[in-house]
Protein backbone atom coordinates (compact mmCIF):
# COMPACT_ATOMS: atom_id res chain seq x y z
CA UNK A 1 0.00 0.00 0.00
CA UNK A 2 1.38 3.54 -1.18
CA UNK A 3 1.68 5.61 2.18
CA UNK A 4 0.01 8.88 2.40
CA UNK A 5 2.05 12.20 1.31
CA UNK A 6 2.14 15.47 2.19
CA UNK A 7 3.80 18.02 0.54
CA UNK A 8 5.46 20.85 2.72
CA UNK A 9 6.00 23.94 1.36
CA UNK A 10 6.50 27.83 2.40
CA UNK A 11 8.92 30.67 1.79
CA UNK A 12 12.13 31.33 2.82
CA UNK A 13 12.62 30.92 6.38
CA UNK A 14 8.66 30.55 7.57
CA UNK A 15 10.03 27.42 8.74
CA UNK A 16 9.68 24.53 6.91
CA UNK A 17 12.67 22.66 8.58
CA UNK A 18 10.90 23.13 11.59
CA UNK A 19 7.62 21.51 10.97
CA UNK A 20 8.86 18.57 8.69
CA UNK A 21 11.17 17.98 12.31
CA UNK A 22 8.15 18.17 14.15
CA UNK A 23 6.73 15.66 11.85
CA UNK A 24 9.15 13.32 11.84
CA UNK A 25 8.95 13.09 15.71
CA UNK A 26 5.49 12.08 15.00
CA UNK A 27 6.76 9.14 13.35
CA UNK A 28 6.32 10.62 9.14
CA UNK A 29 9.34 9.47 6.95
CA UNK A 30 10.88 13.18 5.69
CA UNK A 31 12.16 13.84 2.68
CA UNK A 32 13.81 17.41 1.83
CA UNK A 33 13.70 17.38 -1.66
CA UNK A 34 16.79 20.18 -1.64
CA UNK A 35 18.98 17.55 -0.49
CA UNK A 36 17.60 15.28 -2.87
CA UNK A 37 19.07 17.85 -5.19
CA UNK A 38 22.51 18.23 -3.95
CA UNK A 39 22.84 14.43 -4.29
CA UNK A 40 21.82 14.16 -8.09
CA UNK A 41 24.23 16.87 -9.05
CA UNK A 42 26.90 14.70 -7.27
CA UNK A 43 30.38 14.79 -9.53
CA UNK A 44 29.92 11.84 -11.96
CA UNK A 45 25.84 12.11 -12.21
CA UNK A 46 24.05 12.50 -15.21
CA UNK A 47 22.61 16.12 -14.03
CA UNK A 48 26.49 17.74 -13.16
CA UNK A 49 27.79 16.63 -16.42
CA UNK A 50 24.37 18.63 -18.19
CA UNK A 51 25.13 21.66 -15.60
CA UNK A 52 28.43 21.93 -16.33
CA UNK A 53 27.73 21.72 -19.96
CA UNK A 54 24.95 24.42 -19.68
CA UNK A 55 27.21 26.88 -17.23
CA UNK A 56 30.64 26.13 -17.86
CA UNK A 57 33.65 24.98 -15.77
CA UNK A 58 33.61 27.97 -13.41
CA UNK A 59 31.16 26.29 -11.32
CA UNK A 60 32.95 23.96 -9.87
CA UNK A 61 34.98 23.84 -6.67
CA UNK A 62 38.49 22.46 -7.17
CA UNK A 63 37.27 19.02 -5.82
CA UNK A 64 35.00 18.91 -9.34
CA UNK A 65 31.71 19.07 -7.48
CA UNK A 66 29.28 21.99 -8.32
CA UNK A 67 29.66 25.13 -6.12
CA UNK A 68 26.22 25.57 -4.95
CA UNK A 69 27.52 29.29 -4.56
CA UNK A 70 29.06 30.42 -7.24
CA UNK A 71 25.95 28.25 -9.07
CA UNK A 72 23.28 30.50 -7.55
CA UNK A 73 25.11 34.02 -8.50
CA UNK A 74 24.53 33.31 -12.37
CA UNK A 75 20.78 31.77 -12.08
CA UNK A 76 19.59 33.72 -9.54
CA UNK A 77 20.30 36.94 -11.17
CA UNK A 78 19.22 35.47 -14.76
CA UNK A 79 15.35 34.14 -15.01
CA UNK A 80 16.43 32.40 -18.38
CA UNK A 81 19.48 30.72 -16.38
CA UNK A 82 17.68 30.21 -13.38
CA UNK A 83 14.81 28.03 -16.03
CA UNK A 84 17.46 25.93 -17.45
CA UNK A 85 18.77 25.01 -14.73
CA UNK A 86 15.28 23.46 -12.83
CA UNK A 87 15.03 22.26 -16.50
CA UNK A 88 17.86 19.46 -16.06
CA UNK A 89 17.64 19.24 -12.22
CA UNK A 90 13.79 19.07 -11.42
CA UNK A 91 13.10 15.24 -13.57
CA UNK A 92 16.07 13.87 -11.44
CA UNK A 93 14.25 15.07 -8.25
CA UNK A 94 11.13 14.25 -8.90
CA UNK A 95 12.11 10.84 -10.10
CA UNK A 96 14.34 10.19 -6.90
CA UNK A 97 11.42 11.47 -4.19
CA UNK A 98 8.97 8.57 -6.11
CA UNK A 99 11.51 6.23 -5.57
CA UNK A 100 12.37 7.15 -1.61
CA UNK A 101 8.31 7.51 -1.73
CA UNK A 102 7.86 4.19 -2.89
CA UNK A 103 10.72 2.87 -0.58
CA UNK A 104 9.26 4.49 2.70
CA UNK A 105 9.10 2.46 5.90
CA UNK A 106 6.16 4.70 7.63
CA UNK A 107 2.43 5.10 6.65
CA UNK A 108 2.80 8.69 6.54
CA UNK A 109 5.90 10.15 3.98
CA UNK A 110 6.25 13.99 3.79
CA UNK A 111 8.21 16.13 1.35
CA UNK A 112 9.60 19.07 1.85
CA UNK A 113 10.44 21.79 -1.24
CA UNK A 114 10.31 25.06 -1.63
CA UNK A 115 9.23 24.99 -5.12
CA UNK A 116 6.42 21.88 -4.41
CA UNK A 117 3.57 24.01 -6.30
CA UNK A 118 5.58 25.48 -9.21
CA UNK A 119 7.38 22.30 -9.89
CA UNK A 120 3.94 20.49 -10.42
CA UNK A 121 4.94 18.45 -7.77
CA UNK A 122 2.41 18.80 -5.60
CA UNK A 123 -0.08 17.48 -7.86
CA UNK A 124 0.63 13.85 -7.12
CA UNK A 125 0.88 14.67 -3.43
CA UNK A 126 -2.71 13.25 -0.81
CA UNK A 127 -1.84 17.06 1.31
CA UNK A 128 -0.22 20.17 0.92
CA UNK A 129 0.92 21.86 4.17
CA UNK A 130 2.29 25.49 3.91
CA UNK A 131 4.00 27.05 6.32
CA UNK A 132 3.59 31.32 7.03
CA UNK A 133 5.34 33.81 8.72
CA UNK A 134 5.40 37.92 8.66
CA UNK A 135 7.73 38.82 6.02
CA UNK A 136 9.77 40.95 8.58
CA UNK A 137 9.99 37.63 10.46
CA UNK A 138 11.40 36.16 7.51
CA UNK A 139 14.19 38.80 7.44
CA UNK A 140 14.88 38.53 10.85
CA UNK A 141 15.43 34.53 10.33
CA UNK A 142 17.52 35.14 7.89
CA UNK A 143 19.69 37.69 9.24
CA UNK A 144 20.21 35.85 12.33
CA UNK A 145 20.47 32.21 11.33
CA UNK A 146 22.13 33.03 7.65
CA UNK A 147 24.23 36.44 8.30
CA UNK A 148 22.95 37.52 5.86
CA UNK A 149 22.39 41.73 5.57
CA UNK A 150 18.80 43.13 6.32
CA UNK A 151 19.38 44.07 2.09
CA UNK A 152 20.25 41.33 1.07
CA UNK A 153 17.62 39.23 3.23
CA UNK A 154 14.93 41.72 2.56
CA UNK A 155 16.04 40.22 -1.69
CA UNK A 156 15.80 37.13 -0.73
CA UNK A 157 12.15 37.42 0.87
CA UNK A 158 11.28 40.17 -2.25
CA UNK A 159 11.89 37.84 -4.69
CA UNK A 160 9.48 34.73 -3.85
CA UNK A 161 6.06 34.89 -4.96
CA UNK A 162 3.39 35.97 -2.46
CA UNK A 163 2.95 33.85 0.34
CA UNK A 164 -1.07 34.38 -0.27
CA UNK A 165 -0.95 32.30 -3.41
CA UNK A 166 0.79 29.05 -1.77
CA UNK A 167 -1.36 29.58 1.45
CA UNK A 168 -4.60 29.39 -1.11
CA UNK A 169 -3.61 26.56 -2.17
CA UNK A 170 -3.03 24.92 1.23
CA UNK A 171 -5.01 22.16 3.17
CA UNK A 172 -2.94 22.70 6.28
CA UNK A 173 -1.86 25.96 7.31
CA UNK A 174 1.28 26.09 9.83
CA UNK A 175 1.77 29.88 10.99
CA UNK A 176 5.20 29.75 12.64
CA UNK A 177 5.18 33.29 14.09
CA UNK A 178 4.67 32.13 17.55
CA UNK A 179 6.62 30.45 20.18
CA UNK A 180 7.87 26.84 19.12
CA UNK A 181 5.31 25.30 21.44
CA UNK A 182 2.64 27.30 19.42
CA UNK A 183 4.03 25.98 16.19
CA UNK A 184 4.05 21.81 17.56
CA UNK A 185 0.42 22.55 19.07
CA UNK A 186 -0.55 23.22 14.97
CA UNK A 187 1.40 20.52 13.69
CA UNK A 188 0.07 17.88 16.31
CA UNK A 189 -3.25 19.17 15.59
CA UNK A 190 -3.05 18.62 12.07
CA UNK A 191 -1.28 15.39 12.58
CA UNK A 192 -4.10 14.06 14.63
CA UNK A 193 -6.76 15.03 12.42
CA UNK A 194 -5.17 13.24 9.55
CA UNK A 195 -4.67 9.96 11.65
CA UNK A 196 -8.35 10.31 12.24
CA UNK A 197 -9.65 10.73 8.29
CA UNK A 198 -7.54 8.21 7.89
CA UNK A 199 -8.86 5.73 10.39
CA UNK A 200 -12.54 6.86 9.26
CA UNK A 201 -11.16 5.69 5.71
CA UNK A 202 -11.99 9.28 4.11
CA UNK A 203 -8.05 9.22 2.29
Amino acid sequence: MLPYVIGLTGNIATGKSTVARMLRDLGATVIDADRVAHEVMRAGTPVHRAVVETFGPQVLRPDGEIDRARLGAVVFSDPQALARLEAIVHPAVLEEVARRIAAAPTPVVVVEAIKLIESGMAEAFDALWVTTCPSEEQVRRLMADRGLSRPDAEQRVRAQPPQEAKIARADVVIATDGSLEETRAQVEAAWRALLEQAENGKR
